[in-house]
């Protein structure tokens, strides 16, 4: 079997270099391409994009690259249409000429965030945003285009490797005696780490059973706040690691309204996973076992 994962060096496509690599052949790609072989990884290209799928002839398009800069996107929305929904489409049709199953990542913010039930995967849409938006019209045309497709909505996601919000909160932690952290938004924290390892059962099942193609969303077990979150890193950091001089005494609530923002966030960002787990034989871990690996791992 050969795959093809655009997007190598993000958080998620970082873990999947390592999670695909038993199923068979990877040609894992990031923006640069591979220009020896004449391979195009850039999202902005589609005629190379394209050609690239036409040249590897794969089995599988793994898709984990994105314009996921939630802010910005909203001062750049034909740039952001391109990478998160175009580029998508086009794979997604380039995948079903050469006969290639389509996995993608999309978002929790395909929803409008109201209430305070999980959203299951036939909830009705509403994008808040222009990133919302665009990655919602790019799920709409992989399932128009390809049937063989797995589209995995995901939710406030982290990796060890380069920024987080762990880190972020560690940082402000020691040099800050009081933090103020939104309390008002809720969700599950998914490591990069379980993405991957998910998606690889994932492929290896629906090549077998092709029926278990669609929509399903991937996130940890459980539910918290980004106050939640961040009172977590912060207790568990010093479990882990006594000697280490935080200055926090104090994560206070906040609502979103404390924080503006270019792009409106979703409150309800919780995902229902029942779906996933009973087709793939899955149990999901609680979202702060993969947080406390991840500490112990960057501290």
């Amino acid at each position: 079997m050969k795959i093809l994962l655009l997007g190598k060096s993000g958080q998620v496509g970082w873990e999947l270099q390592r999670s695909l690599a038993p199923l068979g052949d990877l040609v894992a790609l990031d923006r640069a391409g591979d220009a020896a072989r004449g391979l195009c990884g850039d999202l902005k290209d589609l005629d190379g994009l394209r050609e690239t799928v036409r040249t590897l002839r794969p089995d599988v398009i793994v898709n984990a690259a994105a314009h996921t800069a939630v802010d910005k996107a909203e001062s750049e929305p034909d740039l952001v249409r391109r990478l998160n929904a175009e580029a998508p489409a086009m794979l997604a049709e380039a995948a079903q000429t050469v006969g290639a199953w389509m996995v993608h990542y999309s978002t929790d913010y395909v929803f409008d965030g109201s209430g305070d039930q999980p959203w299951t995967e036939d909830a009705p849409t509403g994008p808040l945003n222009v990133y919302g938006h665009t990655k919602l019209d790019g799920e709409r045309a992989i399932a128009a285009t390809n049937p063989r497709h797995l589209i995995l909505r995901t939710s406030w996601v982290y990796a060890a490797r380069g920024g987080n919000f762990a880190k972020t909160m560690l940082r402000l932690a020691a040099e800050r005696e009081r933090l103020t952290v939104i309390d008002d938004q809720f969700g599950a924290p998914t490591g990069a780490e379980l993405i991957a390892d998910v998606t690889a059962h994932t492929i290896r099942q629906v090549l077998r059973q092709p029926q278990d193609a669609g929509i399903y969303h991937l996130a940890a077990a459980g539910e918290t706040t980004w106050n939640g979150y961040a009172r977590y890193v912060v207790d568990t950091a010093r479990a882990i690691k006594p000697e280490l001089k935080l200055a926090v005494n104090e994560v206070a609530p906040v609502p979103t309204s404390a924080f503006p923002t270019p792009a409106q966030r979703p409150h309800n960002s919780r995902l229902d996973t029942a779906r996933l787990q009973q087709t793939f034989g899955l149990r999901l871990p609680v979202w702060q076992q993969g947080v406390a690996r991840m500490l112990n791992e960057i501290l």
